[in-house]
Order: C-alpha cells, then structure tokens, then sequence
C-alpha cells in the first residue's frame, strides 16, 4: 500500500541512500564482487520486504521512493546478477518510477543520484517506458541521454535486451545473435 506523503523518510531509507552516496559511480555500474556481497549482506532482508510490497509506504518522501527504487532496481541486479531474479522486481520499480516522478519527488533529488528515480525506464523492455525515460532524462545531457537512446534503439530494433535472452531463457533470433556478435548492447 503507498503511503500518505510524510516529511519523515525511514531511518532505513536514509540508511541506503547514504550507503549507495558513499559506493559511488565507480561502484554503481561496476561488476565489483566484493561490493555486490557486501551490498548484498547489508540490504538482502530490506530487498525481500521491497519485494513483497512491504515497503511500499516508503513512497511517502521522495528520498523513501528513491530508497525503494535502489532497493527494487539496483539491488537485484547486483545481489543476483546473470539470474532471471536479477530482474524479477523490474515492474515493481517502474511503477514506483512512475508514481515517484508523476508526483514530482524526482525534481526533490539532487541531481546525482536522482538518475536512480529514472533508470527503471531504461531497464524496462516496453517501448513506452524508454520514451518516458527518455524524456525525463533530457534536463540531464549527456552522457544520461546518450545511454538512453542506446537503450531505447535496441528496444525499438528487437522489442528486448538480446542480452537477457540466455539468462531468462528466450530463444535469440538470428538477428539478435548477429548484433551481440558483432559487439552490441550487453547491458
């Protein structure tokens, strides 16, 4: 259930974003084993709450979506990363995005970290939500955009990630092989 909004971000919330602040760029797109684990052994039981909907009265403060958003978007992908689980709360991160952003609480973040309110667009495999992405992060410039228009032409050529195929088990076109192949998109 979403939350009333509150001028009160949980303790825990505040806890994570200040966590992912000090891990930093270097570490956020990183594969970085030692800090997958420890990202992974700080945050796993706040992640299966997240993941059950437990958390989502976090919505209440822009800084509790943002918290919940690495929560349902990064977290999965580096606690379980080349699994199908690394992807298994993708929607539920792109509906909070959604609500977050409608509402305005993206606009609360500074600009560092409020990539992380956008980038569930981007991970999503729905045109529609690329070009929502897109837009959101134009005020950004470069490189945010240009990532996003990287993302979005795979989704407008293929309708997926080529990359995910093997990890969720998708049969890859021809096509799809062809372009990973010859050096495309690998996330």
């Amino acid at each position: 259930m979403l939350a009333q909004f509150s001028n009160e971000t949980p303790d825990e919330a505040l806890q994570l974003i200040a966590f992912w602040r000090k891990a930093g760029r270097e570490l956020w797109f990183a594969k970085d084993a030692a800090f997958d684990a420890l990202f992974t052994e700080s945050y796993i039981a706040l992640y299966e709450l997240a993941a059950k909907g437990q958390l989502d009265h976090w919505t209440g403060t822009a800084r509790g979506s943002l918290a919940l958003l690495i929560l349902l978007d990064q977290f999965p992908r580096n606690a379980f990363r080349g699994t199908p689980k690394a992807y298994a709360t993708d929607t539920h991160a792109r509906r909070i995005a959604m609500l977050a952003t409608s509402w305005g609480q993206d606009l609360m973040i500074d600009l560092e970290l409020r990539l992380f309110m956008y980038i569930p667009f981007g991970h999503s495999e729905s045109l529609a939500d690329h070009v929502r992405g897109g837009e959101l992060l134009e005020h950004m410039g470069s490189p945010y955009t240009d990532h996003a228009r990287k993302y979005r032409a795979v989704i407008e050529q293929f309708g997926r990630f080529p990359h995910r195929n093997p990890i969720l088990g998708r049969e890859a076109t021809g096509a799809e092989e062809e372009f990973l192949r010859n050096g495309g998109f690998s996330g």
